[in-house]
């Protein structure tokens, strides 16, 4: 069972992914969390805005249920936030419980390297120079 996906305007919270999947018969619970930097290529980063596309939730939804349905996953949450961001914010919290590590942090993995791949949210980052960029634009 999935038990928290969303895309999130609001700060997320490490603590609740994890409680999320908690588990008496998971021996681990993995959680990544994706921060915001402050460089990228080189170049000062001063703050990010994430915007996603009206069919995001369903695709986070649908990536997060391939991953429960992975050998071994109890329980998995993923959420992705929108908006302004700063420096030191969470942008993306993944969770994942299983019987064993090996198959909690390959599940992890996996999950966030389905969710770069596949969810339709841009980044438009900006610089200290007074720049900005969009990443992830089709």
């Amino acid at each position: 069972m999935t038990e928290l996906v969303e895309i999130a305007a609001e700060p997320l919270s490490v603590q609740e992914h994890q409680a999320a999947v908690e588990r008496a018969s998971a021996g681990a619970c993995v959680v990544f969390t994706g921060v915001v930097r402050d460089h990228d290529g080189g170049r000062s980063v001063l703050e990010l805005e994430y915007v996603a596309h009206p069919t995001a939730a369903s695709v986070l939804a649908a990536v997060a249920a391939e991953i429960r349905d992975m050998p071994g996953v109890q329980a998995v949450a993923v959420s992705h936030r929108v908006g302004r961001l700063k420096i030191g914010d969470l942008a993306l919290v993944a969770a994942v419980s299983a019987p064993h590590r090996a198959e909690a942090f390959a599940a992890v993995e996996e999950l966030v390297e389905r969710v770069k791949a596949r969810l339709p949210v841009w980044k438009l980052q900006i610089f200290a120079d007074g720049t900005e960029e969009w990443v992830n634009c089709p």
